[in-house]
């Protein structure tokens, strides 16, 4: 069973973004630079990490190619659209083997793709850290990307030091998203994140995977849940929230840069990993 690995979160400014999570008490990592004209700020939580991005060098970002899937494009197009959780990303041990299972379970897949960017460790010392990434769409959920993320230099790119949050954030408890039918998107979600449906109705499907849950709710599911208004919806399902485990008292929910937060008291044995 895979588990939650991070989401993308796309912002217009990064350096403000930043410091506005550092004010809710994060941890946030130095700015670094995809070689594709993306830049991204690190929040990392235990084994799961939120992916603050911008586009810091437009001029960077490669043509649209028939076939390929585009990172930096996608995440361009997205931000001339809105603020928000962009794109959705389980783990994995092999990239390669995702996208040949992928196609064999008839979802939309593109080429993989691996690169490497310099990351800044807690000491200051500036090292290179590589990925693989696998990414599948949905032809009704155009402004979602999903994608499989393997790590090739994990003891660079996890670090205790930026684990730890003044607010006590600890673990990732779900990922929502939003769509006016949810059941409709149940068996691609499924088999995107190769986890089983655990609860389904017409209001709301539930997927729990060995870290954190996926959970696509309707409308009026997500403003109870996140208390806040649902997104609009006009070109049809939207990643928009997620619940965070924190060991202290959880904070009020908010709605920032375009994501809902909500935070919960995690139980006394997971607050203690």
């Amino acid at each position: 069973m895979k588990g939650l690995d991070h989401i993308v979160m796309c912002v217009n400014d990064l350096d403000q973004a930043a410091d506005a999570y550092r004010q809710l008490g994060f941890t946030v990592t130095p700015r670094a630079k995809h070689p594709f004209g993306t830049h991204n700020c690190i929040i990392q939580l235990d084994g799961f990490f939120l992916e603050l991005l911008t586009v810091g060098e437009p001029e960077k970002v490669p043509a649209e190619k028939t076939g390929h899937f585009g990172f930096a494009r996608f995440n361009q197009h997205y931000l001339k659209q809105r603020q928000g959780i962009s794109m959705l990303v389980m783990d994995t041990s092999d990239f390669r083997d995702d996208n040949k299972a992928a196609r064999k379970a008839g979802l939309s897949t593109y080429p993989p793709f691996e690169f490497s960017r310099k990351a800044i460790l807690p000491s200051k010392e500036v090292v290179e850290v590589s990925f693989g990434l696998n990414f599948v769409t949905h032809p009704k959920i155009p402004d979602a990307g999903f994608f499989t993320c393997q790590q090739f230099q994990p003891e660079y790119f996890w670090k205790p030091e930026y684990q730890r949050h003044d607010n006590t954030a600890r673990q990732i408890i779900e990922v929502c998203m939003v769509a006016n039918k949810p059941a409709k998107f149940a068996s691609f979600m499924s088999a995107f994140t190769h986890c089983d449906i655990t609860d389904a109705s017409d209001s709301q499907v539930t997927i729990d995977t060995s870290r954190g849950r996926v959970v696509i709710a309707s409308p009026p599911v997500f403003q109870q849940r996140y208390q806040t208004s649902a997104p609009d919806l006009p070109n049809g399902p939207q990643l928009a929230g997620l619940t965070i485990g924190v060991k202290a008292a959880p904070p009020p929910p908010i709605n920032i840069c375009g994501t809902a937060i909500l935070f919960d008291t995690l139980a006394k044995e997971n607050a203690k990993k």
